[in-house]
């Protein structure tokens, strides 16, 4: 007798749990499987449906039946598949994905929900300019391995950038990373074991999940709000999960855009000091803060918080360079740890980095950067909220609009339309942990201004809102006369 419909999706979702569990690498070959009781209960199903599902799951050779004893995971490891650990999303819209096709995309699509800025706002002169003063430096490091800390300049020179914002750092507590991104994965293998609870904001930016994913760590999220955290809920956290990490942006916060009050930054350092917390503050985009914001790093003064940084954003996403200003007792140990993963940084890169930090051009592009995303904001919000998106919050500066849709719309949805139109979006829920941003969309503000924009995106608006049962609804029309 076939199974019913409701029975056979109850089954796959068993299935998909167990799936779930082995890429993530929670459980190993040869570990034992819940019986078929306490995988009923704990799944909210009979006991006929694990039954079911066990036995397909032998039959696809993924685990085991041993008789009279229960299922084990069958082996080899599997190849760790950072898409299948987490909530299963579409797989045109998981984090990962929405990256990758960001950076596939020709260069005529339109990217309103990639993280960084338009090629032309880059001092490519500058950068030709340096790469040619290093070609003909005898002291680049044209053929040879880096320092193991990074270029002794280089480090000197971004020690001086954070004192220009009033954070005193000693070149010696600096290290030198291939990207911001690299920074925050050598803090995770130095301070992390698989299973250590991580604190995250909900929403926050998405790679942070997927990292923590690889960690194998232990995910809590805390809802943000315009001036941080959920202090509530941050300190029922701390008391009921004790995580080793908080990791989050505290400057033009990615996905949001808000910034930390003083308030809010003294409250985290003071419950970092009473729960034994370490804060990772992934500073990236402080450069276009129009007034320095409440930095945890700062206030804290490299104690418990590790601060992060990188060159990403505001000069070469093709000149790979970040750092960690960490306390100075630290610094040796992860300095051994980034050796053993990747022996030495790129050289050459961090010469013309160090070139390009200590020339004139540097400050002036930074002005003109923060006037030029200031004009973007105030062409945006106007723009999308004639669309009827609304601003969660309107930032005081950044690159990044976080927006509710009209009711109707999943953003899962709009962003799977856009990628068939070439159209490159950020829905909600890729940066949320709890899913439950499945109603709001992340704009860079700084990459709408192609004139196709507002009316694809009307037009995608409507399909997605009419394809979810709404159609003929006030909002087709209010869209169509946007």
């Amino acid at each position: 007798m076939s199974l019913s419909p409701a029975k056979t999706g109850r089954t796959l979702h068993v299935m998909q749990y167990v799936h779930q569990r082995i890429a993530a690498r929670e459980w190993q070959p040869g570990a034992r499987l819940p019986s078929l009781r306490s995988m009923a209960r704990h799944q909210g199903v009979s006991k006929s449906t694990v039954v079911e599902a066990y036995e397909r799951l032998v039959a696809n050779g993924v685990i085991r039946s041993q008789a009279g004893s229960g299922f084990y995971v069958a082996g080899p490891l599997a190849p760790l598949a950072l898409a299948e650990i987490g909530p299963q999303l579409d797989r045109q819209i998981d984090p990962l994905w929405v990256a990758r096709q960001s950076l596939d995309m020709s260069t005529s699509a339109m990217k309103p929900g990639c993280g960084w800025l338009p090629a032309d706002w880059m001092p490519a002169d500058a950068i030709r300019d340096a790469l040619r003063y290093a070609a003909r430096d005898p002291a680049a490091a044209l053929t040879d391995y880096a320092a193991a800390l990074g270029l002794p300049a280089l480090r000197t020179a971004i020690a001086q950038q954070l004192m220009a914002r009033g954070q005193h750092v000693d070149p010696r507590q600096i290290l030198v990373t291939d990207s911001g991104t690299q920074a925050v994965d050598l803090l995770c293998r130095f301070l992390i074991r698989p299973g250590d609870t991580v604190l995250i904001d909900d929403p926050c930016y998405y790679n942070f999940l997927a990292l923590l994913r690889a960690h194998q760590a232990n995910i809590v999220s805390v809802p943000y709000q315009p001036d941080g955290p959920d202090m509530d809920q941050f300190q029922q956290a701390l008391a009921m999960h004790r995580p080793r990490l908080y990791l989050s942006n505290s400057g033009l916060h990615n996905p949001t855009g808000a910034s930390l009050s003083d308030r809010k930054a003294r409250q985290i350092l003071d419950l970092a000091q009473a729960h034994d917390l370490i804060v990772v503050e992934d500073d990236i985009f402080s450069a276009f803060e129009p007034a320095p914001a409440a930095h945890l790093a700062r206030l804290d003064g490299l104690n418990r918080v590790i601060q992060v940084g990188s060159f990403s954003k505001t000069l070469s996403a093709s000149l790979r360079c970040g750092y960690l200003a960490v306390r100075a007792d630290w610094v040796d140990a992860l300095a051994d740890l980034r050796t053993a993963t990747t022996f030495s940084g790129a050289g050459l890169t961090q010469s013309i980095i160090c070139r390009l930090l200590q020339d004139p051009v540097w400050p002036r592009h930074i002005g003109l950067l923060r006037q030029r995303l200031s004009q973007a904001m105030h062409r945006a919000v106007p723009l999308l909220r004639s669309l009827g998106l609304h601003p969660w919050h309107v930032p005081s500066g950044g690159m990044f609009l976080w927006c509710r849709l009209p009711d109707g719309i999943d953003s899962t949805r709009l962003a799977t339309l856009g990628l068939q139109h070439g159209l490159v979006l950020a829905p909600g829920n890729i940066f949320s942990r709890s899913q439950t941003a499945g109603a709001m969309l992340r704009f860079n503000v700084s990459q709408m201004d192609d004139p196709r924009l507002p009316g694809l995106l009307t037009t995608l608006m409507i399909q997605a809102h009419n394809a979810s049962g709404a159609a003929g609804s006030p909002l087709s029309l209010s869209l169509t006369n946007a």
